[in-house]
């Protein structure tokens, strides 16, 4: 009768005094090995429809999303988010790069403790308008939205570090939407008591998960 693998994995070996039966002895190998390799899927979606009764333990790797998942008793996880390149933020009007030399405005998707997270660098000088003087655009430094995958679920707030040249505080407010949009929030008036304006804000540093 078929005995099970050394390693203790449960995979059934056909034994020498088994009948000889080439399908069924490769179709036990092939049920036994594919569940303990990564296995490929087009999307999370395909991953769920076929395993049906997934086993902890199991990793899958997702192309569409480029995601490592895994099993872990209870629920698929990220293990890594697969190439993690650095796309360039289109500034809005009036907005531009390399704020205080932080560099070019950037983001990620990056694997963070297990949860998929939105990566920030670089910097941006920030405009303003009118008189008395406010920040341009509402805040919103993106002329174009983040794409989906770096949307977070509901609004991200996090703190940034801005110039204190014509500001009372050295950092700003910067909202993460989830339209896509980057909003700096905190700034006031040119002629408030407090008067925060500042030339740039920098983005190097800041996460917020999705």
């Amino acid at each position: 009768m078929p005995t099970t693998d050394a390693y203790g994995q449960g995979i059934s070996i056909t034994s020498p005094t088994d009948p000889p039966d080439i399908p069924a002895t490769a179709q036990a190998l092939g049920s036994g090995l594919v569940p303990r390799s990564v296995m490929r899927f087009t999307s999370a979606s395909q991953r769920n429809a076929t395993l049906t009764s997934p086993i902890a333990g199991m990793v899958a790797f997702l192309t569409t999303e480029k995601l490592f998942t895994g099993y872990d008793g209870s629920a698929w996880v990220v293990l890594a988010a697969g190439s993690s390149t650095w796309s360039t933020i289109s500034p809005a009007s009036g907005y531009s790069h390399n704020g205080n030399d932080n560099g070019t405005a950037q983001y990620r998707v990056v694997n963070l403790f297990g949860e998929l997270t939105v990566m920030l660098q670089g910097g941006i000088n920030v405009p303003y308008s009118g008189s008395p003087a406010t920040i341009g655009n509402g805040g919103i430094l993106n002329s174009t939205p983040l794409p989906a995958a770096a949307r977070p679920a509901g609004l991200r707030s996090v703190a940034a570090a801005c110039s204190q040249v014509t500001s009372a505080s050295n950092t700003v407010k910067v909202d993460a939407q989830s339209d896509g949009y980057l909003r700096i929030v905190g700034t006031t008036a040119s002629n408030a008591a407090n008067r925060v304006t500042p030339p740039w804000v920098s983005l190097n540093g800041l996460f917020y998960s999705l």
